[in-house]
């Protein structure tokens, strides 16, 4: 239930938060039974630890949590807080092992939104920290906005988090501001001072979560905090799936997370959402290994390493080839082929022409059943323009 890291032998384990950070996305909600479903997919995916919910809200989303760990999954599930010692108090009637203590560590939330001290955060996140620790729970301290803190509080903060019995710190890049070579070289030099496990927790909203994420990595963090499709506030989370299969593919990390999964869990957690799975998404649309351009097609056709980075059996998907008005000859004839129908150079030639031109004025690519009306059409008007028509 690990990725290990082929730089230097680590395990770099996956913490997923579609429940808790990917439903606070703007009008999404999770019925409870969709909730408990994304949980027990992804723990049979292999995800190392699940962060299902904020117990403190109480209702709906209690009963959840608890139903959940009832469940007695694979997976490690963890219960979001603030540093309040009465919502870790919720997480405890809950059953859940783990909790995330999340308090703001940036000057710009400590005095704009907290409108407290550097110390009164130190403190409150230490008496939390303790107070879990005595009750037997794994601890994340979270540090909301961490990428906008002062680096030497930052150490500080962990210094104090350790002493107060944490397991490890999440970097929080709450408003996605970082980039992957700054946020890797920042991890470098918090992950040398404090030689403490480091979780990154990145958001989108620059596009650049997943490459935030591996940039971590490789400075240092040994967990990675993700959402499947990327879901979470405003723009989104690292996803998942992109992040994982970077790791895999092109890291050239070892895995045992089951990737062939990907598919049905990205379907799934996309209709519970409400929100599209676009079919141009990274690793789990539908485009990802449909061809259609001449070029692209024939090579993909030739040896599919061509034009794709890995087999899509991998992620749950089949490859396809599109016909449309960027289509090649090639094209066209192995599709045919699908129809044991065999085509020579001519009738090939004229059936592209016509595919070409009906694409245009359809605006998108053919159906099947279209290019077979196509392709009879083809060799009707054939018919009548040879000789023995005469």
């Amino acid at each position: 239930m690990c990725v290990i890291d082929n730089i230097n032998g680590r395990e770099l384990k996956f913490v997923d938060t579609t429940l808790r950070d990917g439903e606070q996305t703007a009008g999404v909600v999770f019925a409870n039974s969709e909730k408990i479903m994304i949980a027990e997919m992804l723990s049979d995916l292999g995800i190392n630890q699940l962060e299902v919910g904020i117990p403190t809200m109480g209702g709906d989303e209690k009963d959840a949590i608890k139903q959940i760990v009832k469940k007695n999954l694979k997976s490690s599930i963890m219960a979001w807080n603030r540093a309040v010692v009465s919502d870790i108090e919720q997480s405890i009637d809950c059953g859940v092992d783990a909790v995330a203590i999340s308090i703001s560590v940036s000057d710009i939330h400590i005095q704009n939104k907290l409108k407290t001290s550097r110390e009164w955060v130190i403190e409150n996140m230490v008496k939390a920290t303790e107070f879990a620790k005595k009750n037997g729970l794994y601890v994340s301290v979270n540090g909301e906005d961490a990428s906008r803190a002062d680096e030497d509080f930052l150490i500080e903060f962990i210094e104090a988090a350790k002493q107060a019995g944490a397991d490890r710190f999440r970097f929080c890049d709450t408003v996605g501001v970082m980039d992957p070579f700054t946020i890797r070289n920042k991890i470098e030099r918090i992950y040398n001072k404090t030689k403490f496990d480091i979780e990154m927790h990145t958001h989108n909203d620059f596009g650049m979560a997943t490459a935030n994420a591996i940039g971590g990595v490789l400075g240092g963090a040994n967990y990675v905090g993700v959402t499947v499709n990327g879901l979470g506030e405003r723009a989104g989370n690292a996803a998942l799936e992109e992040v994982l299969m970077s790791l895999i593919h092109v890291l050239k990390c070892h895995s045992n997370i089951d990737t062939r999964r990907f598919k049905e869990l990205s379907e799934y957690v996309s209709r519970a959402s409400g929100r599209e799975l676009p079919a141009w998404k990274a690793i789990v649309g539908s485009n990802m290994f449909r061809h259609e351009s001449g070029i692209h097609a024939d090579g993909a056709l030739k040896d599919p390493k061509n034009y794709e980075a890995f087999d899509p059996s991998e992620v749950g998907l089949e490859r396809q080839i599109v016909i449309g008005k960027h289509s090649g000859r090639a094209a066209v004839v192995n599709k045919f082929r699908e129809y044991d129908i065999e085509l020579d150079d001519e009738v090939s030639s004229r059936v592209l022409d016509v595919v070409r031109s009906t694409s245009v004025k359809l605006k998108r690519s053919l159906f099947d059943k279209e290019l077979v009306f196509i392709y009879k059409d083809v060799m009707r008007d054939m018919e009548k323009d040879s000789p023995e028509a005469i």
